[in-house]
Formats: C-alpha cells, structure tokens, sequence
C-alpha cells in the first residue's frame, strides 16, 4: 500500500488520464487489495460512485460537471450528486414542482428504474398517485404532493 501522500499523488494522475475507473483500477493503483483502504483513500479527498452498474464506477469529487437534475453521464456511466440510485429517486421526486412518471425517471436517469422506484415506494421515500393509466411518483410530505399533483393536472 502506498503512503498517504503517494496516494493522493496517484490517485490524480490516474483519474487525470481516466475520468471514470473501476476498483480494480483503484487497487493496482493504490497497490492493495483492501476495499476498505482504498475506500479511505478516495474519501480523503472526495468521490462519487456510479448509480447504475451496481456502483461498480468511481470518479473524484471535481471532475463531474452535473447538470440541472445533479446527474453526469461519462460513456453510459451515470453519477449523481445525491448518491446511489434510490436516493438520487427520491431527490429527483422531491425536487420537481410536478412530480415524475416512471417513464420520465427512466429517460433521465437512462435506466430502468423499476425495481428502486418500488423499492423507495415501499420505504415510504416517495409515495405515488394514479393519474391516467401511469402513476405520479409525489413528495411523502403531503402539502408538497398535492401541490406537485394540482400542477401536475394543470
């Protein structure tokens, strides 16, 4: 394993060369085979990992340049500022004045989201609405759905 500083030092020369890299990168790089080194290496001084291909992607905190919705694709690998997939939902939710349809979380977020959707839904994250014969993923705070909801019809 290589010292603190030496770390540092490579971990900026290879995501200088490489916006995006798996843990296997990580390791040869870091010359170690612990998760959790590695891991307290990227978080001394900031990272993100991807919300789709099972957060198998990571990238230094300064690199994505995020858009309005806080998600940066790299060459199909999707980040967000909020962190994994179930979160990212949830914010994404929360923050728009209308609501989302499934469809829309899917085209924005350029996976299926099914399953996370179900998922924050059950955790009571999110909670969703029939409209028509798609649902309307709202806000849990009622105040807040019923105006995403009324906008939404609108």
């Amino acid at each position: 394993m290589l010292t603190k500083s030496e770390s540092s030092k490579a971990l900026k020369l290879l995501f200088r060369r490489f916006s995006v890299v798996d843990l296997e990168a990580l390791s040869r790089t870091l010359q170690t085979r612990s998760r959790m080194s590695i891991f307290r290496r990227l978080r001394e001084i900031g990272y993100f990992s991807s919300y789709n291909h099972a957060g198998r992607y990571y990238t230094l905190a300064h690199i994505p340049q995020f858009d309005d919705y806080g998600l940066w694709m790299h060459q199909g690998v999707g980040f967000s500022q909020f962190g994994s997939l179930k979160s990212t939902i949830v914010e994404l939710v929360n923050r728009s004045p209308i609501g989302h349809t499934h469809m829309e979380l899917n085209n924005l977020l350029r996976l299926r989201v099914h399953n996370a959707l179900l998922a924050v839904v059950r955790e009571r994250r999110i909670n969703r609405e029939r409209m028509d014969k798609a649902f309307l993923y709202v806000s849990v705070d009622p105040q807040h759905a019923h105006g995403q909801i009324s906008r939404r019809e609108q």
